[in-house]
């Protein structure tokens, strides 16, 4: 009984328990995000802002002669088109949470909710603070995201000394936090809407929704139309990025076996192996039935995983450890030996992001969690202290990814996004930094920190 409950624990630890691999891949994440990050600025700085505008700003041609055309530049096509399987996995991720993650109980999901709301408004209002009135106010949005790769990655540096509810919250305020930056980007960041393309949008997303409906669990329909979706969303004027975001609401999050139908397929499926290995002729090339055999336990062991946590596995390595450092290459490079350091806070847009992020998520994150918590809609997680929670509202203005790609979508003016750009990386280095030495300092101070629960 014992060996058989160990044969179906593996896998459905490995179904249900997403976290640990998610936590992982994230740390990992951050590393190679700082590296990609420092690649792009040193090769801005050798060769020269020009050369690398120029080369991302390189024009591709897709198409036949008489037919279908449509032109991208390398930038466009990392940001229009890589970035949307970045925002499918926040989709993917946000629709797990949701349902059975840290935002599916509403006393659970309360406080980081709460929390993740003030630091988007608290930055956004600094920066308008800065901006009112002048052709930079629409880069309100700059500011108001968290990155989550970098953030949970430097906070895992002091996982020894760090409860473990903390890496919780802070992923669930960085999960809502992306959220509220999804809804940004969609209601204020989208162009003219072509109501015809607009309209083979919601079509193609009732479609993806219908085979949801159906039963249809295998991932290729939802890719084929999953791309007309993409393409319908670019030409309608909102966002491309969105139909990620939609195509991930579309996808199943249930399995089509339960775990009883499972273990009992699986065991059927054993005692047929077995019987076809008691009769003597075990080679897979002589037995077909064998063979058989073999493709329904695989066919049974896909039934039994949820398409949702199945495409989240798949797609996070390529998004983590491909796309998002191309992304960093693409737009984070700036040539820092060009830079005026001495009026570098002059431009409103700069000063307006660093105060943002640094000074606007601190307050907003701790404020609004304090006011959570006195009026009683939220509750600190267990072993979390306020000087814990003060610590992570540091590390929530560690803006990067998200940051950079509304950047992109607030200003046309290539001054206004490299303005941007130094704010963004002066803000996050000077959060991580802040947010790392509270930390450590506190728990240094609390001794061995009964609260503490090493990882």
């Amino acid at each position: 009984m014992n060996s058989r409950r160990s044969v179906f624990e593996a896998p459905l630890k490995r179904i249900l328990s997403p976290f640990e691999d998610f936590l992982r891949s994230n740390t990992a994440g951050g590393i190679v995000l700082i590296t990609a990050t420092v690649l792009a600025l040193g090769l801005a700085y050798w060769l020269g802002d020009q050369v690398i505008h120029h080369f991302w700003g390189t024009t591709l041609y897709f198409g036949a002669q008489g037919g279908f055309h449509a032109t991208f530049t390398w930038h466009r096509v990392v940001n229009d088109g890589l970035m949307v399987l970045f925002f499918l996995l926040v989709g993917l991720e946000l629709k797990r949470e949701i349902l059975v993650g840290e935002l599916s109980s509403l006393r659970d999901a309360a406080l980081p909710v709460i929390a993740a709301t003030g630091g988007m408004v608290v930055p956004a209002l600094i920066y308008l603070a800065f901006n009112y009135g002048t052709p930079t106010v629409s880069g309100w949005g700059i500011p108001m995201a968290t990155d989550i790769a970098f953030a949970i990655g430097i906070l895992v540096l002091l996982a020894w000394r760090a409860p473990r509810n903390l890496i919780v919250f802070l992923t669930a305020l960085a999960i809502a936090d992306d959220l509220g930056a999804v809804l940004v980007i969609a209601l204020f960041y989208s162009g003219q809407l072509d109501m015809i393309a607009l309209g083979y949008a919601v079509a193609f997303f009732g479609l993806l929704i219908g085979f949801n409906f159906a039963g249809l669990r295998q991932p290729l329909p939802y890719a084929l139309v999953g791309i007309l979706l993409w393409y319908a969303v670019l030409v309608s004027g909102v966002h491309a990025t969105i139909a990620g975001i939609l195509l991930a609401f579309a996808i199943p999050a249930r399995s089509w076996f339960t775990a009883s139908d499972f273990e009992q397929k699986s065991v059927d499926l054993l005692a047929a192996f077995r019987e076809q290995i008691g009769g003597g002729e075990d080679d897979p090339l002589r037995n077909a039935r064998i063979t058989s055999i073999a493709e329904s336990v695989e066919h049974t062991a896909s039934a039994v995983q949820s398409p949702l946590l199945r495409i989240e596995h798949g797609l996070n390595p390529w998004v983590t450890f491909f796309i998002v450092p191309v992304f960093a290459l693409s737009n984070a490079g700036i040539d820092l030996g060009a830079v005026n350091w001495s009026g570098v806070f002059a431009h409103r847009v700069t000063l307006g992001v660093v105060l943002g992020l640094v000074v606007g998520k601190f307050i907003g994150i701790a404020g609004f969690s304090g006011l959570a918590v006195r009026l009683g809609l939220g509750r600190l997680p267990s072993g979390v202290t306020w000087k814990h929670l003060l610590g992570s509202a540091w590390l929530g203005g560690i803006g990067f990814t998200m940051s950079l790609f509304i950047s992109q979508l607030a200003f046309k003016d290539p001054a206004h996004i490299e303005q941007a750009k130094l704010g963004i990386l002066c803000g996050s280095a000077l959060s991580a930094v802040i947010g790392l030495a509270w930390l450590f300092v506190s728990a240094q101070r609390a001794g061995n920190a009964q609260d503490s629960e090493p990882l």
